[in-house]
């Protein structure tokens, strides 16, 4: 018996049924009966000398009234459930007031049985940003709701630590190996330097350097996702300005423009993503571009170059890591595949994002969304 009358969502949505029931007869009924005056068939008012003398006649519009019988049997207008009839639009308004009080009562029942899987929602949107990082694990309440509220809670809550317990141990276990790789790496790379000049000798130089950058990138990633950069105001514009001006003075062709625009991030991180956007569009698209627009409600930095593109089917494979565009992005032009995809994990541990998209006039723009920080008037940082 107990499994019956535990708090589950059936009893929850059999008791919001049946208050939605009867307060919609009492409505109806109060509402109905205060602006009605009933008469009987028979000419007959309420405490005249007819029936219902002494006594408010009941209403119960959903009953039929009843007549006299034919064959002259008893009259059962003095019945208690005797009621005459409504008239039309007071019958129609009847059934208004019931159809209002049910669909209110839908309403607030909807929001309230639906509120934990909002909050199941919000919990969801949230894990992928803190597995493996500093910020806290979404948990749920395992002690409020129904029974299968509690029951999911649970799960997620179980399911979330262990995720997070599996992605630690990959990044630590990669970490690991290659911090390792690296000093057997540099010790190759210093013999063959010092102690042959064969040609063979420069291309295995060659491929030891390579290794070593992928090694340093794959530990990027490590550190970035344990990156304990406090979020604050940063002067966007005054930042891709100080990358844009180291950049101009070595003849990259670069321009930027844009009002100033104030948003919540971690400096070194946004620093480090504007710098990887602006070399990739002038690595392989000739030249860059940067505008800011602080307009709507979330900051855009937008990075438009005039390379070639890339293919529609390709737009958000790029952001995989280890994942390049052979076309464009081989082996002899350098880089690992890990750029794209560094740049979008930092960006969505504070907040923000980054979206690439062919440009209709040809080239590719790099969008970056920001959440908007205080007011301009504020204190804000910026790295020069």
């Amino acid at each position: 018996m107990r499994r019956w009358f535990r708090d589950t969502l059936f009893v929850r949505l059999f008791v919001l049924m049946w208050v939605a029931l009867v307060a919609s007869h009492i409505a109806a009924f109060g509402i109905v009966t205060s602006v009605w005056q009933p008469v009987d068939r028979f000419g007959s008012a309420p405490g005249g000398d007819g029936v219902g003398r002494g006594r408010p006649t009941p209403v119960f519009p959903s009953l039929p009234p009843m007549e006299r019988p034919p064959d002259g049997g008893p009259d059962l207008r003095r019945s208690p459930f005797y009621a005459p009839s409504l008239p039309t639009p007071l019958l129609v308004a009847d059934y208004l007031i019931r159809l209002l009080v049910i669909a209110a009562a839908a309403w607030l029942g909807a929001r309230w049985l639906a509120a934990p899987v909002r909050r199941l929602v919000a919990a969801s949107s949230r894990l992928g940003v803190s597995l493996g990082g500093d910020a806290p694990l979404p948990t749920l309440d395992e002690r409020t709701g129904t029974f299968e509220v509690r029951e999911a809670a649970r799960v997620f809550n179980r399911m979330a630590r262990e995720l997070d317990a599996t992605f630690r141990a990959r990044g630590l276990l990669m970490a690991s190996l290659s911090h390792d790789l690296r000093t057997p790496l540099t010790r190759m790379r210093m013999r063959l330097e010092t102690e042959s000049e064969s040609l063979v000798a420069a291309r295995c130089i060659v491929d030891v350097r390579e290794m070593s950058e992928l090694i340093e990138t794959a530990l990027d990633v490590f550190r970035n996702a344990s990156n304990d950069e406090p979020l604050r105001p940063v002067d966007v514009t005054a930042l891709a300005r100080s990358i844009v001006d180291d950049l101009a003075e070595t003849g990259a062709p670069v321009t930027l423009h844009g009002d100033t625009a104030i948003v919540l991030a971690r400096p070194v991180a946004l620093r480090r993503v504007l710098a990887n956007l602006l070399d990739n569009a002038i690595r392989y698209g000739a030249s860059a571009d940067v505008g800011v627009d602080a307009a709507g409600e979330r900051v855009r930095v937008r990075i438009d170059d005039r390379g070639p593109g890339i293919a529609p089917a390709l737009l958000e494979q790029v952001f995989q890591p280890f994942f390049r565009v052979e076309a464009s992005r081989n082996r002899a032009s350098g880089g690992s595949g890990l750029g794209l995809y560094i740049a979008r994990d930092l960006l969505r541990r504070q907040g923000g994002d980054v979206t690439i998209a062919n440009r209709p006039g040809g080239g590719l723009r790099a969008e970056i969304v920001l959440p908007r920080g205080p007011s301009a008037k504020a204190p804000a940082a910026a790295l020069t």
